[in-house]
């Protein structure tokens, strides 16, 4: 069988081992082992395919993982769902203590409880602290 073969077969095993761990690495290896296949179908030197696939696949790997870091320590720039509503202001509609109470939150009214034992007024402004289920936990 014909070098370029086995580096096909290599290039399947790294992206099927790819698939299974969820590893990036793997798949720059993946492609190494596709760089080093057309390599030899273009040369029969088993040095320079070897050393098309290290390359090729240490490059991917310098290139791709700071990128990876860098997007995966990102935190997201837009909050949705609960998220978006903690740390914005509501108005008491009705007594807020720490079992029950309504607020006007984002225009829509919500069951609200205070965060601790303080008890908030109708007509008064509070800060939502969390969305516990469909309550609002305010101070």
């Amino acid at each position: 069988m014909d070098f370029w073969v086995w580096w096909l077969i290599a290039a399947g095993g790294f992206a099927i081992a790819l698939v299974l761990t969820t590893m990036p690495e793997l798949g720059m290896l993946a492609i190494g082992a596709a760089a080093a296949a057309l390599t030899a179908g273009l040369t029969d030197s088993l040095v320079l395919q070897v050393v098309v696939f290290a390359v090729a696949s240490t490059a991917l790997i310098l290139a791709v993982r700071p990128l990876a870091r860098r997007s995966r320590d990102q935190l997201p720039a837009h909050r949705s769902g609960s998220d978006a509503l903690m740390g914005r202001s509501a108005l008491v509609l009705e007594r807020v203590d720490a079992h029950t109470g309504r607020i006007k939150l984002a225009g829509e009214v919500w069951s609200a409880r205070s965060l601790g034992e303080d008890t908030y007024e109708p007509g008064t402004q509070v800060s939502v602290v969390e969305i516990d289920g469909a309550t609002a936990v305010v101070m």
